[in-house]
């Protein structure tokens, strides 16, 4: 398996645009909070699968900060999921989906402010140009 960053990074872009034109298809007529469920449902059969079948099931050794991050980070998901979904069943997957990768400009700002990350400003202009791109694919007309 490739132990590249980048590589993994663009497989998630890729799977997170397919998860939103396949979304937007399959909350047609469904509850947004149902579609969140059943995703939700899969989401843990296929992790709890690539777990066991690489014999990674070492829950021993989460910290209890680790614990602690990772469940706030899975009620952020769910959250962050359920707002999805219900801006997939009122709007258009291209505009819908924009928006959401504001996240990229939220990372890098939380990032600095709580991780201590440093941007250059080329990358803060990178950022700038996300934000930007994303309000004009999601602007109406």
């Amino acid at each position: 398996m490739s132990t590249s960053w980048l590589f993994w990074a663009l497989l998630s872009a890729g799977f997170a645009a397919l998860t939103a034109v396949l979304a937007k298809l399959g909350v047609g007529a469904v509850n947004p909070d149902l579609a969140t469920f059943i995703r939700t449902l899969v989401v843990v059969a296929m992790a709890g699968l690539i777990v066991a079948a690489t014999g990674a099931w070492q829950v021993s050794a989460v910290s209890g900060r680790g614990w602690l991050f990772l469940v706030l980070s899975g009620l952020a998901t769910g959250a962050s999921w359920l707002c999805y979904f219900r801006a997939l069943k009122l709007g258009e997957a291209a505009r819908v989906a924009p928006i959401d990768k504001l996240s990229v400009v939220f990372v890098a700002v939380f990032a600095a402010l709580f991780l201590g990350e440093k941007l250059s400003a080329v990358n803060w202009g990178g950022v700038a140009l996300i934000a930007l791109g994303a309000l004009l694919v999601a602007r109406q007309g």
